[in-house]
């Protein structure tokens, strides 16, 4: 295997952190060096922000890497890796900083790795622009299932944006073998659920969103729970509409922000979860962002999505220049996309 530093631009594709963080896991599994240049360059403050920054520095830990540019606003970052173990670790993101991303980053090393490992990351677990701990929990990790890997995740304690403070655990074994991902079809719905948190807010506001749902989603088939914390940190407010089909479960959410009605905050859930339904896709545009990682890494597949976003766009590119041997295939046709992820010859 080439051991070649690979040289990305930060400011290709959707120019955010996607580009860091698949970089990051696939010089860990490959143990290729590389160099990032305009680091987050497409975003509105560039470079790196606390969440970056704790990949970076959990990356560091889970490959004993040494590392250049690993400071706030950097824009510049090299890395080189010395190896993939497993075993105990602890990251904080600090502030509200997404916990659920930084795991996610390390996650695919660490199933590769030679051990067992179990990872505490505190900072933000529900955060609008991650996802959700939810998500991880019931979408992503039964997904990797299907491939092999044996992941399991809880939950101490939520940590809403702006104040952080939440807490997750994972537990992570090895895949001893990989098996190909077939998911095109989802399968009849068998439950739904919609979930309104809210800490340390009005309960009017969960009243009222539950008000919105009503009126867009069929009463009889959409049960509304409501979870209300007074003494986490707060202030929060997610909904999360959980669909579970025969062959996977998709979360969709959306956030409550100062000087957003609560009525928007319903409909965008709504609007992620119905433009799902009329893919017929089995898989949601996020949860089809986070599979192609794991895909390339093991033993390829293929499954249909809803939309293919930029983010994925990235991400395949990413892949690709890591690992060359990979086809990674994405063709949109009408309302879905397929994508297909083929393995060459191992090197």
């Amino acid at each position: 295997m080439t051991t070649d530093r690979i040289d990305l631009d930060g400011a290709a594709g959707e120019g955010g952190g996607q580009i860091l963080r698949s970089a990051l896991a696939l010089s860990l599994v490959t143990g290729r060096p590389f160099r990032l240049e305009r680091v987050r360059a497409g975003r509105r403050k560039p470079g790196l922000l606390r969440q970056h920054l704790a990949a970076v520095h959990a990356a560091t830990a889970v490959g004993h890497a040494t590392v250049t540019g690993a400071v706030l606003g950097s824009q510049e970052l090299v890395f080189t890796p010395a190896g993939c173990h497993g075993g105990d670790f602890a990251f904080a993101v600090g502030g509200a900083g997404s916990a659920t991303l930084v795991l996610q980053t390390v996650l695919p090393a660490l199933l590769c790795a030679d051990r067992p490992s179990r990872v505490t990351v505190e900072g933000g677990t529900h955060n609008p622009w991650a996802p959700p701990f939810d998500f991880v929990a019931k979408a992503y990790l039964p997904a990797l299932a299907r491939v092999g890997a044996t992941v399991t995740a809880t939950l101490d304690r939520r940590g809403y944006f702006p104040a952080g403070g939440g807490r997750l655990v994972a537990t992570i074994e090895p895949v001893t073998a990989w098996r190909p991902l077939a998911l095109l079809e989802r399968g009849p719905i068998l439950a739904r659920r919609a979930r309104i948190l809210l800490a340390n807010l009005p309960g009017g506001i969960a009243a009222s969103e539950e008000g919105v749902l009503r009126k867009l989603l069929p009463v009889d088939l959409w049960p509304v729970e409501h979870e209300r914390e007074t003494d986490g940190r707060g202030p929060g407010n997610v909904i999360l509409l959980e669909a579970e089909a025969e062959h996977v479960t998709e979360v969709f959410s959306a956030f409550g922000e100062l000087d957003v009605r609560a009525g928007t905050v319903a409909q965008d859930a709504v609007d992620e979860l119905r433009a799902w339904l009329a893919s017929d896709a089995p898989v949601g545009p996020h949860l089809a962002d986070q599979l192609l990682l794991p895909l390339a890494l093991g033993a390829g597949g293929t499954f249909r999505t809803s939309h293919l976003t930029a983010h994925t766009h990235t991400n395949a590119e990413v892949i690709r220049r890591f690992l060359p041997d990979v086809a990674i295939d994405l063709v949109q046709d009408g309302p879905a996309a397929t994508v297909t992820v083929t393995r060459g010859p191992r090197s």
